[in-house]
């Protein structure tokens, strides 16, 4: 009975898979985003998918991480927390910021990664 319990534990476990853009080609990877909403991007922003379900990179002028836990080719940045340091980017950041946190959608095709939502909006991003 006690095998039963932990077979059937470990069974329960394994079907647990990651479903979220990290198992689908953005793990391992530091995107760096080149346009928002079809313009070039004036400031450097960098984003990475350090574990399953976890988001983290550089804005213009600070650190942030947060939640990425949607199956995949959904995309909902959540409870992204940032440094608080100040730079002349600043307003390039708050833009990446909330571009990041309204993405619905997600397509990676090799080293490109592009983030959308049903308003049209659109960040394309380049592995570095």
């Amino acid at each position: 009975m006690r095998i039963c319990l932990i077979l059937s534990m470990v069974l329960l476990m394994a079907c647990q898979n990651d479903e979220t853009l990290s198992a689908y080609g953005a793990a391992g990877k530091t995107w760096v985003l080149t346009e928002l909403d079809g313009a070039a991007f004036p400031a450097r922003a960098t984003l990475e998918f350090p574990q399953a379900g976890e988001l983290a990179g550089q804005a213009p002028c600070n650190r942030f991480f947060g939640a990425q836990t949607v199956p995949y080719p959904w995309f909902k940045a959540e409870n992204i927390a940032a440094t608080k340091m100040a730079c002349p980017d600043l307003p390039a950041e708050g833009q990446f910021l909330t571009a990041l946190s309204e993405m619905t959608l997600s397509e990676v095709l090799g080293d490109t990664m592009i983030l959308s939502n049903d308003a049209g909006r659109e960040m394309v991003f380049k592995a570095r």
